[in-house]
């Protein structure tokens, strides 16, 4: 499942024209790179939320063939937020584990790393990162791959993770819910599993880290 119906606030005033998961980073909308990296793991069948100017992301991912992938789009009246539109898709998800990725991201992790991925008892496995400038106190504690709410070494998560769909068992379809709270709850019970991705991470949440990324990016053109 990509999450793509934010209103991107704060990448304002280019998302009061253009949805955030069709902002353009190095001449290329961010959701279509997870599409590319999705279909090369092996991952086909995907399941996008939409809401602000979600027509304009129907319009040009379409069903996702000239990705290599079969999208279904679970629309949203409002933003439910994270858990709330997870919740909202579920019928759509079915009950083995999903994984799960924000839209507003630019990453080179190999989603094939989770596609694998075994949860056991665990309602989830989250892809952490080293803290960014914008986050320097982090989310979770990791410690041979636990994720935890310890003093330690603590990481961000990076929007991508495998999730049982029963972590939003006490969700009710079509209601508002933030996901960080359940996955904080979580945590603390010792349910949740994580390991680091060291490798390339953005969360494009602003006009200024856009730009500190397509810089980024230019840099490893050859």
């Amino acid at each position: 499942m990509i999450l793509a119906a934010g209103r991107g606030e704060r990448l304002r005033p280019v998302t009061d024209r253009i949805p955030k998961p069709l902002v353009a980073v190095a001449g290329k909308p961010l959701i279509e790179y997870h599409l590319e990296r999705l279909a090369a793991a092996g991952l086909s069948g995907i399941v996008i939320n939409v809401c602000h100017l979600g027509e304009q992301i129907v319009e040009r991912i379409g069903d996702g063939s000239r990705y290599g992938v079969c999208v279904r789009y679970s629309s949203e009246a409002e933003p439910l937020e994270t858990a709330g539109g997870i919740a909202t898709a579920r019928t759509m998800l079915g009950e083995d584990p999903f994984l799960l990725v924000n839209a507003d991201v630019y990453t080179d992790y190999d989603f094939g790393h989770l596609a694998g991925h075994q949860l056991g008892r665990n309602l989830g496995h989250l892809v952490m990162v080293p803290n960014p400038v914008h986050h320097p106190q982090g989310d979770f504690s990791l410690a041979d791959g636990r994720l935890g709410d310890d003093a330690g070494a603590r990481y961000t998560y990076s929007g991508i993770a495998l999730l049982a769909p029963r972590i939003v068992d006490g969700v009710p379809p079509g209601s508002r819910a933030a996901l960080g709270p359940i996955l904080r709850r979580c945590a603390r019970a010792g349910l949740l599993g994580g390991e680091l991705h060291d490798g390339l991470w953005s969360d494009v949440g602003t006009l200024e880290r856009l730009a500190s990324l397509e810089q980024r990016l230019a840099g490893l053109r050859p």
